[in-house]
């Protein structure tokens, strides 16, 4: 039987392999449409250079394998974050709770598995909430109809994203317990791009109109474009979150030319507003799989251009983000814009993946 080829199997299968492979065409990194002057609030240059969140390793835990994923937020006066559990089986999602965004303690799984769902019985990752998106706001929760809302994936198969996923919204009232909607986004209602499968979702509200960005992958590709999948960014848009309508001009982030940092992926968008400018921050993966966290900027929340320049690169040769500096968040705290990330070292399948952090003032 032949081991399914995941996204995570799929980042170590690249390498110097890949090198002299045609890669299909797209949009490279484009000339500086934007001043220095201008990407500078957004930049996060200061590595913490430790994880700030790791695997438990409880046996038995949720997250005893490793964490991935963050997503902070301020409530009731303290720092949250949601972050993605692996137990060896699939992805669950769990809160823990920070005064300083560098010591974090864990309450709760929140979003556990459910082995009676078509969707949900290996994994479902809770990958955000609706919050302030200014760039340097707070960063506190958003209510709508006086809930919390979130938006999951999750990916049918058992093992590390594994299969088709999709996208769906998520209620609560008091973060701790929620309740899923069906989902609302499928991968074969899509364009080609997105056949493969959904990837993170990022919900803001922009004057009454909901944004759902998320990234998905191609099918499989033929050996003779590089194998495996290309990952892409996109958004779709509601204003009574029931009616989701994609942007027509999907996808928004396409990935680079055969040598651009994204020529592979153009993953995990995350996206702010910072007076009049909009900023997505995403991971790019270049063919000989390395990921870097990236930047594109914009007028307005459905088109982008590409900075050209790396707002996180990965870490020099034994430190925590060696192999991979991805999966973006960033909230901004005591005049500084904190960075967070998914930092990976050592070699695959033994490798460690948590959580850091990097901000825009020195250490």
């Amino acid at each position: 039987m032949n081991t399914p080829l995941t996204r995570r199997r799929f980042l170590n299968s690249l390498g110097a392999s890949l090198a002299g492979l045609p890669l299909l065409s797209g949009p490279g990194l484009c000339a500086e449409a934007f001043t220095s002057a201008q990407v500078a609030p957004f930049r996060t240059p200061y590595k913490y250079g430790k994880l700030v969140l790791s695997a438990s390793n409880d046996p038995g835990a949720f997250d005893a394998k490793s964490v991935d994923d963050p997503f902070v937020f301020l409530h009731n006066g303290a720092f949250h974050m949601l972050y993605i559990g692996f137990d060896g089986i699939g992805y669950q999602t769990g809160l823990a709770k920070s005064s300083d965004l560098v010591h974090w303690e864990r309450l709760a799984c929140v979003a556990r598995r459910d082995p009676s769902s078509k969707y949900t019985r290996y994994n479902i990752a809770l990958s955000c909430l609706l919050r302030e998106h200014g760039l340097t706001s707070k960063g506190r929760l958003k209510k709508v109809h006086g809930r919390f809302l979130g938006a999951w994936n999750a990916y049918p198969g058992a093992g590390y994203e594994a299969g088709a996923a999709v996208i769906g919204l998520a209620w609560s009232d008091d973060l701790l317990h929620w309740e899923l909607t069906e989902p609302i986004l499928f991968p074969a209602d899509g364009a080609p791009w997105e056949h493969g499968g959904l990837y993170r979702p990022n919900l803001i509200e922009v004057n009454g109109i909901f944004y759902l960005y998320y990234n998905a992958k191609t099918d499989p590709l033929p050996r003779s474009k590089g194998g495996g999948w290309r990952e892409q960014s996109g958004v779709a848009t509601s204003r009574d979150l029931k009616h989701w309508t994609r942007f027509a001009g999907n996808p928004i982030l396409p990935n680079g030319g055969p040598d651009s940092w994204d020529a592979r992926f153009a993953s995990n968008p995350f996206v702010v507003n910072h007076k009049h400018l909009f900023g997505m921050y995403y991971f790019g993966l270049d063919r000989h799989g390395i990921a870097r966290e990236l930047l594109a900027l914009g007028r307005d929340p459905c088109h982008f251009e590409k900075v050209h320049e790396v707002m996180l690169d990965r870490g020099s040769p034994g430190s925590v983000d060696e192999d991979y500096a991805h999966k973006p968040c960033v909230i901004f705290h005591h005049g500084a814009l904190y960075h967070f990330y998914c930092a990976v070292s050592g070699k695959w399948p033994h490798d460690s993946r948590g959580i850091s952090v990097a901000r825009s003032t020195p250490w």
